[in-house]
């Protein structure tokens, strides 16, 4: 697939300022909190913000960070760093004191755009004696008041002439072990990543409006949820608080969404709400799912309550967003589906050899939104970036007919009886048990040294844990599956340990 990407390109310019430009400019673009932001408010006071950014000196290719939940002035921001040909690096603004202060160390930003609890922990740290404090709300002696920066009129800021191969955005990895790395990206990877995706598979378009439980902070949402609408003209719904069930159906019903992001955490979550509601998801066109496995039970049970299609699929922040999915009219249950037009995927072995089809291995993918290297990691840079090719740390089959399926990352992946368990498919098998909310399968050394597997499960509220259940669902399991696969403990807990984007944090269970 051929894609056109322009060398001078500002992703202010595509993104959002292409929509004044083709007429959209009264269009809405932002809905928050009952206030409607067209696509004109929001590129003004992204040029009025970029008028104070340079004032606070920020040059291109220097770094922002932006500590904010999810409300409009997070896209404001996003575009005026871009506009002023600036690199944007956003992560949560309810990191702790530790983390907040690893973030500082790490990205040394000219400017930090926080919300006022983010600016609490800044001042703390007293980061305002070394970078730049935006607060949005109240600044108090932490900083600059967004509102105040904004409010004069100076006018169009002139664009930077971003190059398509100048740094533009770091995304974290999910930071599973240890501080989460900043792989670097080009401001080429994003426009790429909607041309091959977003537009052509999932089809956004200016009727579409958008609704994501992951935060703008993370790359997966900065794409499904702020750049891939604004680049085909579609409204955005944002919602700042955490994404409950009962948030989530409120806002669905009350924007009539029709692209819902999500991850399947959430949406076990909402399969398990009394008030989910058929008809609220009725102009629903589809729901887009990744960050985590999507069991075949979750994707059944969901289709049966609510009649909308799921599209599962995986990217990864070194590739900026989704590379291999299903497809609307082409979904197959338990695959991730096919490759994405535009890149490449391949199942290779530890030498790097690519497997035959059905063998697990690991994926190797190339395409190009590739990040250039992990901030201040060489040696894994080489490792993951191995010239167009990205190495990635999970363990994939791919079938005759080219759907992917994900069996685990490389270090949950066990070898019992001298063979492959994926601790996915045992899990799969654990949720398909009616007293099962929620199943984790980690190794664990037997008395003899041997790798065995242990399930954590979280039960439906109307069973009790007892020796007789965990043998229940032992059995479970032998019935299923060949029989070496059986969870040999099965631990009851009443919530599996997850990240800030909802991943399961088994190096916890490991513990």
């Amino acid at each position: 697939m051929a894609v056109e990407i322009p060398e001078q390109l500002n992703l202010a310019s595509f993104f959002l300022d292409h929509n004044l430009e083709q007429g959209r400019g009264k269009k809405v673009a932002i809905r928050f909190e009952g206030r409607e932001y067209t696509y004109a408010e929001i590129a003004d006071l992204s040029h009025r913000l970029a008028h104070a950014l340079v004032e606070l000196d920020v040059e291109p290719e220097q770094r922002v960070l932006l500590m904010l939940p999810d409300i409009p002035q997070f896209a404001v921001s996003w575009f005026a760093v871009q506009r002023v040909g600036g690199v944007c690096c956003a992560v949560s603004p309810d990191v702790t004191a530790e983390e907040a202060r690893y973030y500082l160390d790490y990205t040394r930003p000219k400017v930090v755009i926080a919300s006022e609890a983010a600016a609490k922990t800044l001042e703390e740290l007293r980061a305002h004696e070394r970078t730049a404090v935006i607060v949005v709300g109240d600044a108090g002696d932490t900083g600059s008041s967004f509102t105040d920066l904004v409010y004069d009129d100076r006018g169009p800021f002139p664009t930077h002439p971003t190059h398509r191969d100048d740094p533009a955005v770091w995304l974290f990895t999910s930071g599973s072990t240890g501080f989460p790395k900043g792989a670097v990206h080009r401001a080429r990877d994003f426009a790429y990543n909607t041309l091959t995706y977003a537009l052509p598979v999932v089809g956004y378009s200016e009727s579409d409006v958008s609704v994501s439980v992951p935060r703008l902070a993370f790359g997966y949402a900065l794409g499904s949820n702020l750049l891939f609408p604004f680049r085909a003209g579609g409204t955005v719904a944002l919602f700042q608080e955490k994404g409950t069930p009962e948030k989530v159906c409120e806002v669905v019903a009350r924007e009539k969404a029709t692209i819902f992001i999500t991850v399947p955490t959430s949406l076990n979550g909402l399969t398990h709400f009394a008030g989910l509601k058929r008809d609220d998801w009725k102009q629903m066109r589809c729901v887009i799912s990744a960050g985590e496995a999507l069991p075949e039970e979750l994707y059944t049970r969901w289709k049966q309550q609510t009649g909308v299609e799921i599209l599962d699929g995986i990217g990864s922040a070194e590739m900026f967003h989704i590379f291999v999915t299903n497809r609307v009219g082409d979904v197959v249950l338990g695959s991730l589906g096919r490759v994405v037009e535009g890149y490449e995927a391949q199942v290779r072995d530890d030498d790097g050899r690519e497997l035959p089809r059905g063998e697990v291995g690991t994926l190797w993918v190339r395409g190009g939104s590739i990040a250039i290297e992990y901030w201040h990691n060489r040696d894994l840079s080489l490792r993951t970036f191995r010239g167009e090719w990205c190495v990635s740390q999970d363990k994939f089959t791919c079938d005759e007919k080219g759907y992917f399926r994900f069996c685990g990352r490389g270090d949950d992946m066990l070898k019992v009886a001298g063979k492959w368990l994926s601790p996915l498919e045992v899990e799969n098998c654990l949720l398909a048990h009616p007293a099962v909310k929620e199943a984790a399968v980690v190794g664990f050394k037997d008395a003899e040294g041997l790798d065995k597997p242990r399930a954590f499960v979280v039960l439906k509220p109307e069973h009790r844990a007892d020796d007789t259940l965990a043998k229940t669902l032992q059995d479970h399991v032998k019935q299923n599956l060949a029989p070496y696969k059986y969870p040999r403990e099965v631990r009851f807990i009443d919530a599996l340990p997850r990240s800030d984007r909802g991943k399961v944090l088994k190096n916890q269970l490991r513990g």
